[in-house]
């Protein structure tokens, strides 16, 4: 009778291959909501008020409000208020400026990989 394979091999390298992906796992709930990543596009460009980016990202005022201040507990965009004439603005952070490659990236590959319909 022969023994049986060790499965043991098999949950390590499970393992090793889940810790090795865990920074890109956790990099993605990071940025990952589709709203967030248009929006960090949407700022590559340069600092934008409110109102721009909820025109440009055509979301609606609440939904952009809870991205923006989800971006900014991530440290990826930051706010800053005027007061004449009263204005808020948004733009990316160094973090979120390191990022814009990446994204730059993913959309050259997207271009190439993915059907869009």
């Amino acid at each position: 009778m022969t023994p049986e394979p060790s499965t043991s091999g098999r949950a390590d390298g499970a393992e090793a291959a889940n810790a090795d992906a865990c920074p890109i796992v956790e990099a993605i709930e990071e940025i990952g909501s589709e709203w967030r990543l248009i929006v960090l596009h949407d700022l590559q460009d340069g600092e934008k008020r409110f109102n721009e980016l909820k025109r440009s990202t055509e979301a609606s005022s609440r939904t952009l409000s809870r991205v923006l201040d989800d971006l900014q507990d991530a440290d990826l965009v930051q706010r800053r208020v005027e007061d004449e004439p009263i204005a808020t603005y948004y733009s990316v952070t160094e973090k979120g400026a390191a990022l814009c490659p990446v994204l730059e990236d993913l959309e050259r590959w997207a271009d190439e990989w993915i059907d869009v319909e």
